[in-house]
């Protein structure tokens, strides 16, 4: 099956080495590989949130019967192993630029039902009693040079004067009092609703509470063959075979884009990294003036993501390199822990306990894409969370839930994400644009 990244990114059988993985080892559940011909109504592609959320809606709303197939064990992709910020986002441009292509309403819409999915995570959560370490109560977006506070001003008035968000905006002395200090502490804006919690025990608590409700989950399980047979779906693993009257495709980054030719060439996976330090001491926090448990960005263009843990320990993430490669790997480790001791000089020779990475999803519309196809209105779909994907994802397979449960397109859902994202052109290039859009960002982000 063809990949768009090295082998070394699709191992199935093997988890990520990652701080989620050794903190959430009890919550594995069995989930047995599929066996057999076995059928069902809906068979769910994806064991993440998309495909998650999907099952556990359709499970408990609906009553319909649900089986899902994930290539790995449940949780493997980028569900599993992101930096868990659960924010308003998931598109891959700026809100200024979100309004100038899709109109202000279409933007106010979109950000309306963002603000709702963190909502529908809290639900969730709380509903069914998933205990995933959640902590902070807003997300700050701090500029790295005083020429980016000034953009964040424009986006303060912008968000609270004409989308109707929540927004503060915080100046540099401020910021440094209330959340952080560091070399690139110029200002900041402070978004809600949003908080972080433990992505792989949120996801793995999504599985539980789906089984619970009579889905059947089945790990270890990659589909290989998806053909149309006798008026069904027949999807094929090395195990078995599932026949199912509807499918949804809910793969995102990780993508199997071969198995049907509708989903060609309609993303681009984008590499990203995290590392993990050792739990901070008192002293360290303080030598950076740190005193907020808020999940963080900086304002460059190529990304950092950054948040404390609940043990203290210091969790730093950026998108990689174009490969996928084991050594081009560490060489994205080397550069996160360089750049830990550039912007926090007290924390330079902080050891590193984890590392690891995944793949994100950007669509050609770069904006999240969900939906049924129209040459086949039995597969339904959503993918495409520009690293935001913890409610985005969640909200997404709710929505194709009340739309499977009911048979009707849910009312209300935003034009921006509706139908299949456009193809790129020459979807064999895909990775030369990837690079080039990276250079391109990389030397704005020197001057801006």
């Amino acid at each position: 099956m063809a990949r768009a990244f090295h082998d070394n990114l699709y191992r199935f059988d093997a988890a990520q080495p990652s701080y989620w993985e050794a903190t959430a080892s009890d919550r594995r559940m069995p989930a047995a590989p599929l066996g057999g011909a076995e059928s069902c109504d809906v068979a769910v592609i994806g064991g993440g949130y998309t495909g998650l959320s999907t099952a556990l809606h359709l499970a408990r709303d609906f009553g319909v019967d649900v089986r899902v197939l994930e290539a790995g064990p449940i949780g493997w992709g980028a569900s599993g192993r992101n930096g868990g910020f659960c924010c308003i986002g998931g598109t891959g441009v700026h809100r200024r630029e979100l309004v100038r292509l899709a109109g202000l309403e279409a933007a106010r819409e979109y950000l309306a039902a963002q603000a709702g999915a963190v909502g529908l995570v809290r639900d969730l959560i709380t509903a069914e009693r998933i205990d995933c370490e959640t902590n902070g109560d807003a997300e700050l977006e701090i500029a790295h040079t005083p020429r980016a506070f000034r953009r964040l001003e424009a986006d303060h008035a912008l968000l609270t004067g004409v989308l109707g968000r929540q927004a503060e905006l915080v100046g540099a002395a401020e910021c440094r009092a209330r959340f952080y200090d560091s070399t690139e502490t110029h200002g900041g804006l402070v978004t809600r609703p949003a908080f972080a919690l433990h992505p792989l025990k949120y996801c793995l608590g999504l599985a539980a509470a789906a089984e619970k409700h009579g889905v059947r989950l089945h790990g270890n399980s990659e589909v290989l063959e998806w053909v149309r047979a006798g008026g069904r779906h027949r999807l094929a693993t090395r195990g078995g075979t599932l026949a199912a009257d509807r499918v949804v495709f809910a793969t995102n980054g990780f993508m199997p884009e071969d198995l049907n030719p509708a989903f060609f060439g309609r993303t681009i996976p984008v590499l990203s990294a995290i590392i993990v330090t050792r739990p901070l001491t008192a002293d360290e926090l303080a030598a950076q003036g740190w005193r907020t448990g808020d999940p963080a960005i900086n304002s460059r263009r190529i990304l950092n993501y950054f948040r404390l843990l609940p043990d203290g320990r210091f969790l730093l993430g950026g998108r990689g390199e174009v490969t996928g490669a084991p050594a081009r790997e560490q060489e994205t480790y080397r550069w996160l822990a360089a750049t830990l001791g550039r912007v926090w000089p007290a924390w330079r020779d902080v050891r590193v306990d984890y590392r690891w990475h995944g793949l994100i999803c950007t669509t050609a519309s770069l904006c999240p894409t969900l939906g049924r196809l129209d040459e086949d209105p039995s597969v339904f779909f959503a993918f495409g969370y520009h690293g935001n994907g913890v409610n985005t994802a969640t909200w997404a397979g709710g929505q194709l839930a009340e739309w499977l449960g009911t048979g009707r397109a849910p009312p209300g859902l935003p034009a921006i994400v509706s139908g299949l994202s456009r193809r790129y052109p020459l979807p064999a290039l895909r990775r030369s644009y990837l690079r080039l859009g990276l250079f391109i960002s990389r030397q704005l982000d020197r001057w801006y």
